[in-house]
């Protein structure tokens, strides 16, 4: 697979932990943004970060991973943790992708994270298989069908965003993050905070920037490492 699913791991138990990292660390398409003790404090990595995976512990203080995974943004896939199998139940409810009952072993380990590409590749493919978005332009039912091909790359303003396409340039009232939520992951990467780009119509870069129809944008230190896996694997 070519994208690398990036994930957090939410647990309050040092043990856990040191375990689930040794695990991620043999996995070649999982790559560790974070690891997080305090719930609360991972709502606003959850929020700030383009997230795939959360490995999720239950009983934790403040907010429980049953809570937790009620907040978080639906596409954020979750594997809970825990010691308990009480809670397995609940957690399929809520549509988790597994329930790892500690201690587990690699194996076991593996599986969970294989349904998880398997999950990410069957959205991709729906993405991909719908070649075009609407996007909503002024008026109330005012809406332009956009070729997915023809976006060169999209920039967040102030109140709306502008999409640049090749020959166009579309506005919309609406965000950057809801704009890329509806876009195949596959085909886009964001670069800075205000940008998302078309892989397919990068030009050039550098560590600082990328050039798109010869038109230079800028590549965010929050975005930079993530972008740069992006590219090494579509590398020849």
């Amino acid at each position: 697979m070519n994208k690398l699913i990036r994930c957090v791991i939410v647990d309050d138990e040092p043990p856990a932990i040191r375990l689930l990292k040794k695990y991620i660390e043999k996995v070649s398409f999982l790559e560790l943004v974070a690891t997080i003790t305090n719930p609360l404090e991972a709502l606003q990595i959850l929020e700030k970060e383009d997230i795939d995976l959360v490995f999720l512990d239950i009983q934790m203080p403040n907010l429980t991973g049953i809570q937790l995974s009620k907040i978080i943004k639906d596409h954020i896939q979750v594997i809970f943790t825990t010691a308990y199998p009480q809670f397995a139940l609940e957690s399929y409810d809520l549509n988790a992708t597994d329930y790892l009952l500690k201690p587990f072993e690699f194996e076991r380990f593996y599986k969970a994270v294989k349904k998880v590409v398997n999950n990410t590749n069957t959205k991709e493919t729906a993405s991909i298989a719908n070649d075009f978005v609407f996007v909503k332009t002024d008026g109330k039912n005012n809406f332009e069908r956009v070729k997915i091909e023809e976006i060169l790359y999209i920039e967040g303003l102030k109140n709306y965003v502008a999409l640049h396409c090749i020959g166009s340039q579309i506005i919309t009232y609406n965000t950057l993050k809801s704009i890329k939520e509806n876009l195949p992951d596959t085909d886009f990467v964001q670069i800075h905070k205000s940008y998302v780009v078309s892989l397919h119509h990068i030009e050039k870069t550098t560590s600082t920037t990328i050039l798109i129809n010869n038109k230079e944008l800028p590549v965010g230190d929050t975005y930079r490492t993530n972008l740069f896996k992006v590219l090494n694997n579509y590398k020849l």
